[in-house]
Protein backbone atom coordinates (compact mmCIF):
# COMPACT_ATOMS: atom_id res chain seq x y z
CA UNK A 1 0.00 0.00 0.00
CA UNK A 2 1.23 3.52 -0.85
CA UNK A 3 0.21 4.59 2.65
CA UNK A 4 3.22 2.75 4.10
CA UNK A 5 5.73 4.00 1.52
CA UNK A 6 8.01 6.10 3.71
CA UNK A 7 10.63 8.65 2.68
CA UNK A 8 13.24 9.06 5.44
CA UNK A 9 15.56 12.07 5.68
CA UNK A 10 18.50 12.26 8.07
CA UNK A 11 20.59 15.45 7.76
CA UNK A 12 23.91 15.27 9.61
CA UNK A 13 26.88 17.51 10.23
CA UNK A 14 28.85 16.18 7.25
CA UNK A 15 26.31 14.11 5.31
CA UNK A 16 22.66 13.55 4.44
CA UNK A 17 21.12 10.09 4.43
CA UNK A 18 18.04 9.49 2.29
CA UNK A 19 16.03 6.25 2.20
CA UNK A 20 12.77 5.17 0.62
CA UNK A 21 10.85 2.18 1.91
CA UNK A 22 7.87 0.27 0.56
CA UNK A 23 6.59 -1.25 3.77
CA UNK A 24 9.66 -2.92 5.28
CA UNK A 25 11.42 -3.22 1.93
CA UNK A 26 14.24 -0.74 1.38
CA UNK A 27 13.96 0.54 -2.20
CA UNK A 28 17.09 2.68 -2.02
CA UNK A 29 19.46 4.29 0.43
CA UNK A 30 21.91 7.04 -0.43
CA UNK A 31 24.43 8.99 1.63
CA UNK A 32 25.35 12.43 0.31
CA UNK A 33 28.68 13.46 1.85
CA UNK A 34 29.87 17.04 2.28
CA UNK A 35 33.47 18.15 2.44
CA UNK A 36 34.61 21.14 4.46
CA UNK A 37 34.83 23.00 1.13
CA UNK A 38 31.18 22.22 0.33
CA UNK A 39 30.09 23.70 3.65
CA UNK A 40 32.52 26.62 3.70
CA UNK A 41 29.97 29.15 2.29
CA UNK A 42 27.75 28.43 5.29
CA UNK A 43 30.36 28.66 8.06
CA UNK A 44 29.11 30.69 11.02
CA UNK A 45 25.67 31.12 9.44
CA UNK A 46 22.26 29.77 10.40
CA UNK A 47 21.71 26.15 9.43
CA UNK A 48 18.41 27.03 7.74
CA UNK A 49 20.41 28.70 4.94
CA UNK A 50 21.46 25.20 3.81
CA UNK A 51 17.79 24.30 3.30
CA UNK A 52 17.56 24.86 -0.47
CA UNK A 53 20.84 23.07 -1.21
CA UNK A 54 19.90 19.99 0.79
CA UNK A 55 16.26 19.98 -0.41
CA UNK A 56 17.33 20.08 -4.05
CA UNK A 57 19.79 17.23 -3.50
CA UNK A 58 17.03 15.17 -1.84
CA UNK A 59 14.66 15.77 -4.75
CA UNK A 60 17.40 14.95 -7.25
CA UNK A 61 18.09 11.70 -5.37
CA UNK A 62 14.42 10.70 -5.66
CA UNK A 63 14.55 11.36 -9.40
CA UNK A 64 17.80 9.39 -9.81
CA UNK A 65 16.15 6.41 -8.13
CA UNK A 66 12.91 6.66 -10.13
CA UNK A 67 10.74 7.47 -7.12
CA UNK A 68 7.81 9.72 -7.97
CA UNK A 69 6.36 12.11 -5.42
CA UNK A 70 3.00 10.42 -5.94
CA UNK A 71 4.51 7.15 -4.64
CA UNK A 72 5.27 8.60 -1.20
CA UNK A 73 2.85 7.86 1.66
CA UNK A 74 4.59 9.85 4.41
CA UNK A 75 7.85 11.67 5.07
CA UNK A 76 9.83 11.56 8.32
CA UNK A 77 12.91 13.60 9.15
CA UNK A 78 15.45 13.43 11.91
CA UNK A 79 14.32 15.60 14.81
CA UNK A 80 16.22 18.78 15.55
CA UNK A 81 16.92 21.23 18.35
CA UNK A 82 13.39 22.10 19.43
CA UNK A 83 12.26 22.55 23.03
CA UNK A 84 12.96 19.63 25.39
CA UNK A 85 10.29 16.98 24.82
CA UNK A 86 9.51 13.40 25.76
CA UNK A 87 10.52 10.49 23.58
CA UNK A 88 8.16 9.61 20.72
CA UNK A 89 6.97 10.44 17.20
CA UNK A 90 5.63 13.94 16.44
CA UNK A 91 3.64 15.45 13.60
CA UNK A 92 5.36 18.38 11.93
CA UNK A 93 3.13 21.38 12.69
CA UNK A 94 3.55 25.14 12.41
CA UNK A 95 4.94 25.55 15.93
CA UNK A 96 7.54 22.84 15.30
CA UNK A 97 8.62 24.51 12.03
CA UNK A 98 8.96 27.89 13.72
CA UNK A 99 11.19 26.44 16.46
CA UNK A 100 13.28 24.39 14.01
CA UNK A 101 13.95 27.45 11.85
CA UNK A 102 14.72 29.61 14.86
CA UNK A 103 17.01 27.01 16.42
CA UNK A 104 15.48 27.58 19.86
CA UNK A 105 17.96 25.18 21.48
CA UNK A 106 20.85 25.72 19.09
CA UNK A 107 22.05 25.35 15.52
CA UNK A 108 22.52 21.89 14.02
CA UNK A 109 21.89 20.26 10.65
CA UNK A 110 19.27 17.99 12.25
CA UNK A 111 17.02 21.09 12.41
CA UNK A 112 16.61 20.68 8.65
CA UNK A 113 15.10 17.20 8.99
CA UNK A 114 11.59 18.35 9.86
CA UNK A 115 11.76 21.39 7.58
CA UNK A 116 12.70 19.42 4.46
CA UNK A 117 10.30 16.61 5.40
CA UNK A 118 7.46 19.13 5.65
CA UNK A 119 8.26 20.65 2.25
CA UNK A 120 8.39 17.32 0.43
CA UNK A 121 5.30 16.07 2.29
CA UNK A 122 3.39 19.17 1.17
CA UNK A 123 4.41 18.44 -2.42
CA UNK A 124 3.01 14.90 -1.99
CA UNK A 125 -0.04 15.94 0.08
CA UNK A 126 0.91 13.58 2.91
CA UNK A 127 1.88 13.87 6.59
CA UNK A 128 5.38 14.78 7.80
CA UNK A 129 6.84 13.53 11.10
CA UNK A 130 9.93 13.64 13.27
CA UNK A 131 10.85 11.13 16.00
CA UNK A 132 13.10 11.02 19.08
CA UNK A 133 14.83 14.34 18.38
CA UNK A 134 18.18 15.21 19.91
CA UNK A 135 16.47 17.18 22.71
CA UNK A 136 14.69 14.20 24.27
CA UNK A 137 15.04 14.94 27.99
CA UNK A 138 14.89 12.22 30.66
CA UNK A 139 17.70 13.53 32.88
CA UNK A 140 17.51 13.27 36.64
CA UNK A 141 17.28 16.64 38.37
CA UNK A 142 20.59 16.09 40.17
CA UNK A 143 22.34 15.72 36.80
CA UNK A 144 21.28 19.22 35.73
CA UNK A 145 23.51 21.06 38.22
CA UNK A 146 26.58 22.59 36.57
CA UNK A 147 28.00 24.86 39.26
CA UNK A 148 26.44 27.91 37.57
CA UNK A 149 22.70 28.38 38.29
CA UNK A 150 22.44 30.54 35.16
CA UNK A 151 23.96 27.80 33.00
CA UNK A 152 22.48 24.38 33.84
CA UNK A 153 23.43 21.15 32.09
CA UNK A 154 20.94 20.24 29.36
CA UNK A 155 20.05 17.11 27.40
CA UNK A 156 21.15 17.25 23.75
CA UNK A 157 22.27 13.91 22.37
CA UNK A 158 21.80 11.27 19.66
CA UNK A 159 18.50 10.13 21.18
CA UNK A 160 17.20 8.26 18.14
CA UNK A 161 20.22 6.00 17.70
CA UNK A 162 20.93 5.63 21.41
CA UNK A 163 17.36 4.45 22.04
CA UNK A 164 17.54 2.08 19.04
CA UNK A 165 20.85 0.61 20.23
CA UNK A 166 19.56 0.34 23.79
CA UNK A 167 16.69 -1.86 22.65
CA UNK A 168 18.98 -3.86 20.39
CA UNK A 169 21.48 -4.44 23.22
CA UNK A 170 18.67 -5.49 25.58
CA UNK A 171 17.48 -8.09 23.08
CA UNK A 172 21.04 -9.40 22.73
CA UNK A 173 21.21 -9.68 26.52
CA UNK A 174 17.87 -11.49 26.64
CA UNK A 175 16.23 -8.64 28.56
CA UNK A 176 13.79 -5.78 28.10
CA UNK A 177 15.29 -2.32 27.54
CA UNK A 178 13.33 -1.10 30.57
CA UNK A 179 15.12 -3.67 32.75
CA UNK A 180 18.69 -2.78 31.71
CA UNK A 181 21.45 -0.45 32.84
CA UNK A 182 23.49 0.55 29.79
CA UNK A 183 26.13 3.11 28.88
CA UNK A 184 25.80 4.01 25.21
CA UNK A 185 28.42 5.96 23.26
CA UNK A 186 27.36 7.39 19.91
CA UNK A 187 30.40 8.60 18.01
CA UNK A 188 30.06 10.64 14.84
CA UNK A 189 30.62 14.33 14.06
CA UNK A 190 29.50 14.73 17.67
CA UNK A 191 29.92 12.27 20.54
CA UNK A 192 27.22 11.62 23.14
CA UNK A 193 27.63 9.27 26.10
CA UNK A 194 24.42 8.37 27.90
CA UNK A 195 23.55 6.48 31.08
CA UNK A 196 20.41 4.42 30.36
CA UNK A 197 18.75 3.31 33.57
CA UNK A 198 15.62 1.17 33.27
CA UNK A 199 14.53 2.72 29.97
CA UNK A 200 15.48 6.33 30.67
CA UNK A 201 18.59 8.34 29.82
CA UNK A 202 19.20 9.75 33.28
CA UNK A 203 22.46 11.54 32.45
CA UNK A 204 24.15 12.46 29.17
CA UNK A 205 26.61 15.06 27.94
CA UNK A 206 25.45 17.94 25.74
CA UNK A 207 26.92 16.55 22.52
CA UNK A 208 26.48 19.81 20.62
CA UNK A 209 27.69 22.78 22.61
CA UNK A 210 30.91 22.12 24.49
CA UNK A 211 30.43 19.24 26.92
CA UNK A 212 31.98 15.81 27.19
CA UNK A 213 34.70 14.35 24.91
CA UNK A 214 36.14 16.30 22.01
CA UNK A 215 34.98 14.93 18.67
CA UNK A 216 35.94 15.02 14.99
CA UNK A 217 34.48 18.56 14.75
CA UNK A 218 33.74 19.78 18.28
CA UNK A 219 35.86 20.89 21.20
CA UNK A 220 33.89 19.11 23.91
CA UNK A 221 34.46 20.36 27.45
CA UNK A 222 37.43 22.73 27.61
CA UNK A 223 39.11 24.55 30.55
CA UNK A 224 36.60 27.25 31.45
CA UNK A 225 39.06 29.95 32.53
CA UNK A 226 41.12 29.56 29.37
CA UNK A 227 37.98 29.83 27.24
CA UNK A 228 36.89 32.97 29.11
CA UNK A 229 40.29 34.57 28.45
CA UNK A 230 40.01 33.75 24.75
CA UNK A 231 36.51 35.27 24.60
CA UNK A 232 37.69 38.58 26.09
CA UNK A 233 41.15 38.72 24.50
CA UNK A 234 39.96 40.71 21.49
CA UNK A 235 41.59 38.15 19.19
CA UNK A 236 38.37 36.33 18.32
CA UNK A 237 34.83 37.25 17.33
CA UNK A 238 31.86 35.46 18.87
CA UNK A 239 31.44 33.65 15.55
CA UNK A 240 35.04 32.43 15.63
CA UNK A 241 34.71 31.17 19.21
CA UNK A 242 31.51 29.31 18.31
CA UNK A 243 33.30 27.68 15.37
CA UNK A 244 36.07 26.54 17.70
CA UNK A 245 33.41 24.92 19.89
CA UNK A 246 31.47 23.38 17.00
CA UNK A 247 32.68 22.98 13.44
CA UNK A 248 36.41 23.67 13.73
CA UNK A 249 37.17 22.08 17.10
CA UNK A 250 38.39 18.62 18.03
CA UNK A 251 40.22 16.49 15.45
CA UNK A 252 39.93 19.10 12.71
CA UNK A 253 41.60 21.71 14.96
CA UNK A 254 44.57 19.42 15.65
CA UNK A 255 44.96 17.72 12.26
CA UNK A 256 43.16 19.81 9.65
CA UNK A 257 40.58 17.10 8.96
CA UNK A 258 37.54 15.51 10.61
CA UNK A 259 37.70 12.57 8.17
CA UNK A 260 38.61 9.52 10.25
CA UNK A 261 39.02 7.35 7.17
CA UNK A 262 41.66 9.78 5.89
CA UNK A 263 43.32 9.98 9.30
CA UNK A 264 43.47 6.21 9.67
CA UNK A 265 44.98 5.89 6.19
CA UNK A 266 47.60 8.52 6.97
CA UNK A 267 48.49 7.02 10.37
CA UNK A 268 48.86 3.52 8.97
CA UNK A 269 50.55 4.23 5.62
CA UNK A 270 51.55 7.89 5.47
CA UNK A 271 49.28 8.44 2.45
CA UNK A 272 47.19 11.63 2.41
CA UNK A 273 43.86 11.22 0.65
CA UNK A 274 42.99 14.07 -1.75
CA UNK A 275 40.80 16.96 -0.57
CA UNK A 276 40.60 15.70 3.03
CA UNK A 277 42.18 18.84 4.53
CA UNK A 278 45.02 17.02 6.29
CA UNK A 279 48.48 18.54 5.86
CA UNK A 280 51.25 16.09 6.70
CA UNK A 281 53.70 18.99 6.91
CA UNK A 282 51.80 20.33 9.92
CA UNK A 283 51.18 17.05 11.77
CA UNK A 284 53.31 13.93 11.85
CA UNK A 285 51.84 10.43 11.84
CA UNK A 286 52.77 9.78 15.47
CA UNK A 287 51.06 12.98 16.60
CA UNK A 288 47.95 12.25 14.50
CA UNK A 289 47.66 8.84 16.19
CA UNK A 290 48.04 10.48 19.61
CA UNK A 291 45.19 12.89 18.85
CA UNK A 292 42.84 10.05 17.84
CA UNK A 293 43.79 8.14 20.99
CA UNK A 294 43.20 11.26 23.10
CA UNK A 295 39.66 11.54 21.74
CA UNK A 296 39.09 7.85 22.56
CA UNK A 297 40.60 8.39 26.02
CA UNK A 298 38.05 11.14 26.71
CA UNK A 299 35.20 8.89 25.51
CA UNK A 300 36.36 6.18 27.92
CA UNK A 301 36.63 8.67 30.81
CA UNK A 302 33.01 9.69 30.23
CA UNK A 303 31.98 6.03 30.37
CA UNK A 304 33.76 5.68 33.71
CA UNK A 305 31.90 8.68 35.12
CA UNK A 306 28.55 7.25 34.06
CA UNK A 307 29.40 3.89 35.58
CA UNK A 308 29.36 5.78 38.89
CA UNK A 309 25.94 7.26 38.01
CA UNK A 310 24.66 3.69 37.52
CA UNK A 311 26.16 2.55 40.82
CA UNK A 312 28.62 0.27 39.04
CA UNK A 313 25.74 -1.92 37.84
CA UNK A 314 26.29 -1.83 34.08
CA UNK A 315 24.80 -4.62 31.93
CA UNK A 316 26.76 -3.51 28.85
CA UNK A 317 28.66 -0.65 27.25
CA UNK A 318 27.60 0.05 23.67
CA UNK A 319 29.72 1.80 21.04
CA UNK A 320 27.82 2.92 17.98
CA UNK A 321 27.95 5.54 15.22
CA UNK A 322 30.63 6.01 12.59
CA UNK A 323 33.47 5.69 15.10
CA UNK A 324 32.43 2.06 15.57
CA UNK A 325 34.06 1.28 12.22
CA UNK A 326 37.45 2.74 13.11
CA UNK A 327 40.22 0.15 13.50
CA UNK A 328 42.24 2.43 15.79
CA UNK A 329 39.44 3.61 18.07
CA UNK A 330 37.53 0.38 18.77
CA UNK A 331 40.37 -1.73 20.26
CA UNK A 332 41.74 1.21 22.27
CA UNK A 333 38.25 1.97 23.63
CA UNK A 334 37.62 -1.68 24.55
CA UNK A 335 40.95 -1.92 26.33
CA UNK A 336 40.09 1.09 28.51
CA UNK A 337 36.51 0.21 29.51
CA UNK A 338 36.03 -3.56 29.27
CA UNK A 339 36.83 -3.95 32.99
CA UNK A 340 33.56 -2.14 33.72
CA UNK A 341 31.32 -4.38 31.61
CA UNK A 342 31.11 -6.17 28.27
CA UNK A 343 31.43 -3.93 25.21
CA UNK A 344 28.97 -4.32 22.33
CA UNK A 345 29.83 -2.58 19.07
CA UNK A 346 27.11 -1.64 16.59
CA UNK A 347 28.95 0.31 13.87
CA UNK A 348 27.10 3.11 12.14
CA UNK A 349 23.54 3.71 13.15
CA UNK A 350 20.39 2.27 11.65
CA UNK A 351 18.55 5.52 12.31
CA UNK A 352 16.82 5.26 8.94
CA UNK A 353 15.06 2.04 9.89
CA UNK A 354 14.19 3.47 13.31
CA UNK A 355 12.59 6.51 11.66
CA UNK A 356 10.76 4.30 9.15
CA UNK A 357 9.30 2.21 11.98
CA UNK A 358 8.24 5.37 13.85
CA UNK A 359 6.41 6.78 10.80
CA UNK A 360 4.68 3.50 9.99
CA UNK A 361 3.63 3.09 13.63
CA UNK A 362 2.12 6.59 13.60
CA UNK A 363 0.23 5.79 10.40
CA UNK A 364 -1.06 2.48 11.82
CA UNK A 365 -1.91 3.96 15.23
CA UNK A 366 -2.58 7.70 14.75
CA UNK A 367 -3.10 8.28 18.48
CA UNK A 368 0.60 7.69 19.22
CA UNK A 369 1.62 10.65 17.01
CA UNK A 370 2.15 13.54 19.40
CA UNK A 371 1.46 17.25 18.90
CA UNK A 372 4.36 19.61 19.48
CA UNK A 373 3.28 22.55 21.64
Amino acid sequence: MKRYNILVLNPGSTSDEISFYQGRHLVFHKTIRYTSEDLKPYEGKKIVLQYKMRLNLALATLKENNVSLKDIGAVIGRGGLVKPIESGVYKVNKKLLVDLKAGVMGEHSSNLGGIIADKIASMCDVQAFIADPVVVDEMEDIARFSGMPENPRISIFHALNQKRCGRHAARQLGKQYEDCNLIIVHGGGGISVGAHSKGKVVDVNNALNGDGPFTPQRSGGVPASGLAKMCFSGKYTEEEINLKLKGKGGLVAYTGTSDLVALEKYIQTGEVLPNCGLDKNNIKRKKAKEVVEAMTYQMAKEVGALAVVLGGQVDAIVLTGGLGYDELIVPFFKKMVSWISMVLVYPGGDEMSALRIAAQSALSHPKIAKEYK
